[in-house]
């Protein structure tokens, strides 16, 4: 059995498949120790092969509660982490708070040796200086070791040299050379100083669960949509920080394809913040992301992530304004409504406004205290110099503006009109708002499956495994000779790589990149290679920037190849669950104030049945608020497609 196990900031969802048929479950995430909730969501399976999508990385990194590290590097470069680049977040505030550090100054050590930029050996590294190292590491007393040497990209013989020496004595080691062997030297020190940062906590992590897991084969998801097994996750934990939302674009971008959409805007909405990306006919990669003012620069896919989600609290800032987030109430506390909070919070809002039914929560299984998110919301009305309804409505509409401008960064920032796609609608909270935001950016489809509540598990179920290979090559773009030579050492490595695991790429798919740009430029396109490759680059620079540089000569800086291995077959059909009658109508309040609306149970409804909105529909797992100008249409497998037409 294949079991996938997605574990976000508030719920730990389960997915699997019983006779091509997806069962799923969820319980409350436990923040102190997150494989409690893993363990307790699998209590009565006994799978084979366990894909999980963990946030324990992203978590260890935001609270800076990740291992003490050092930081090796060339001499005089000491410094190359704290001063990072010329970039401003706010240009013109002088009270701009830098993120917090992540290694502290005295335990970052230079050394004499020296690489030049054509990677020829300027300065050897001696034996004294690595037994300077290994003595002034011992002094330290550190858990892990990051290594980025100037220029080691193009010679890492020197971080090779040093991590034997550290492993024989027993330190953990990560080196730029294998982490990411490309050039910029801050992107490259910061994205292994992370890498070794994280290593001990996410290896501990998966240690626990294999010993709690007896016979289970473990893998981890990545940030590229594939996953890692446990052994590599440990190792290379820098891939593992948009572990779940990942899952959720790549199982979003199978559904979309099922249904012959293309063009689709993912809307992923837990209960602690919300994730989007734009898929334009295939998943989009970058390799410029931040984390907390950390350049993290290897793929992963483009998601932009906002603090807006069912747990974000709502509050008064000193100007008297109204705010939500980015701060969560998580799972534990969690919303005042959940029992043991007093901040209001979103999903607290929801109940006030009558979109969400206290005693249908989670099937039922955990009903919500509508009364105590009325005493919180209560409290702020009273400040605010409102009714307790004007004040939840309030509090949604300031959160569907912070997660309208997330989409409009993903489409409308980036020269894609959000009228031309689909807004593909999941997470626990996500079909609360979903309508809103829909009419907000002019968007008239709506695609919303009925695994909503548990849909990042599903991308995980159905990924493969993924490895990405990288090497900066400098050439020009004519060049063709030199770039198939590249390439066959690329993947030659790559197959290499792929033979040592067998079980994993018995079939192996590669795919190949190009990272291009004109002479002179300071940033670069990745392109998927192909015989045009050149015309393909002008052509996509011209679309993002709007124009071509055809007097400039055309560079290759960075080559990419990727391998995927065995897919598993991506066959799946959605049962009706039994039909809980728990109400026939209910009240919701709208800017127009109360009004009365059917509530359907999901279960309920037949495949090609059309229903004009308003209505509340109940799953166990999630609820979806249909605004009046919307139709429901029930597809295949039970998936709701909202079509919004001008009401007279």
């Amino acid at each position: 059995m294949r079991v996938a196990v997605d574990t976000g900031g508030t719920f730990t969802d389960l997915l699997y498949l019983e006779n091509e048929i997806l069962k799923t479950n969820k319980v409350f995430s436990t923040p102190s120790d997150p494989s409690l909730a893993v363990l307790e969501v699998l209590k009565k399976l006994t799978p084979h092969v366990l894909i999980h999508g963990s946030t324990v990385g992203t978590n260890a990194f935001l609270e800076r509660k990740g291992a003490k590290t050092a930081f090796i590097t060339t001499k005089g470069f000491e410094d190359l982490i704290f001063i990072g680049r010329q970039n401003r977040p706010e240009l013109y505030n002088f009270f701009v708070e830098k993120p917090a550090e992540v290694i502290a100054k005295e335990n970052c050590l230079g050394l004499k040796e020296r690489i030049s930029a054509k990677g020829d050996v300027i300065q050897p590294l001696e034996d004294s200086e690595v037994e300077k190292c290994i003595n002034w590491i011992k002094k330290q007393k550190v858990e892990s070791i990051a290594v980025c040497f100037l220029h080691s990209y193009l010679y890492p013989y020197h971080e090779k040299k040093l991590k034997t020496a550290l492993n024989l004595v027993g330190f953990p080691v990560s080196i730029s050379s294998e982490i990411l062997p490309e050039f910029r030297e801050y992107e490259r020190a910061s994205t292994t100083v992370i890498n070794a940062y994280l290593s001990p906590i996410i290896g501990k992590y998966v240690k626990k669960l294999k010993q709690k897991l007896l016979g289970v084969n473990i893998y981890i998801q990545q940030s590229n949509g594939g996953w890692l097994s446990a052994k590599e996750a440990s190792e290379f934990s820098c891939h593992t920080i948009l572990s779940g939302p990942a899952g959720g674009v790549s199982g979003a971008y199978l559904w979309a394809k099922a249904m012959g959409e293309k063009k689709i805007i993912t809307f992923d909405m837990g209960g602690t913040s919300t994730d989007v990306c734009l898929i334009d006919g295939r998943i989009p990669f970058t390799k410029e992301y931040v984390i907390d003012g950390y350049p993290l620069s290897i793929p992963v896919i483009d998601i932009h992530t906002v603090g807006a989600g069912g747990g974000s609290i709502a509050y008064i800032d000193i100007g008297g304004a109204l705010k939500v987030g980015p701060q969560s109430a998580g799972a534990d506390p969690g919303p005042a409504c959940y029992g043991k909070g007093n901040q209001p919070t979103v999903t607290d809002a929801n109940l006030v406004l009558g979109r969400i039914l206290p005693f249908a929560f989670l099937g039922g299984r955990f009903e919500l205290k509508k009364e105590l998110s009325e005493k919180v919301i209560g409290e702020l009305a009273s400040k605010l110099g409102l009714s307790l309804e004007e004040t939840a409505l309030g509090i949604i509409q300031i959160a569907n503006i912070n997660m309208s401008r997330a989409l409009r960064r993903v489409s409308l920032e980036r020269g894609y009109d959000p009228q031309e796609f689909a807004l593909f609608c999941f997470g626990g909270a996500g079909g609360l708002h979903a309508c809103s935001l829909a009419k907000e950016l002019g968007i008239k489809k709506i695609i919303l499956p009925k695994i909503a509540g548990s849909f990042s598990a599903f991308g995980l179920l159905f990924s493969p495994p993924i490895k990405d290979f990288s090497k900066t090559i400098w050439i020009d773009a004519r060049d063709k000779e030199k770039l198939f030579k590249y390439i066959k050492e690329l993947k030659t490595q790559a197959e290499n790589y792929a033979k040592k695991r067998k079980e994993l790429f018995e079939e192996v798919n590669i795919e190949i990149f190009l990272d291009m740009r004109y002479k002179g430029q300071g940033f670069e396109l990745t392109i998927p290679f192909a015989e045009e490759y050149v015309s393909i680059f002008e052509n996509e620079h011209k679309r993002q920037f709007g124009y071509t540089c055809n007097e400039f000569p055309v560079e290759v800086i960075t080559l990419r190849l990727r391998i995927k291995g065995n897919s598993p077959r991506i066959s799946w059909k959605i049962e009706k669950g039994q039909n809980k009658v728990f109400l026939q109508k209910t009240k919701v309040f709208t800017e127009k104030g109360w009004i009365e609306v059917p509530v359907i149970d999901w279960n309920s409804l037949k495949i090609g049945e059309e229903i004009k909105g308003p209505a509340l529909i109940i799953e166990d797992f999630t609820t979806v608020w249909v605004e009046p100008e919307f139709i429901i249409k029930v597809r295949e497998n039970y998936t709701l497609v909202l079509e919004y037409y001008e009401s007279n």
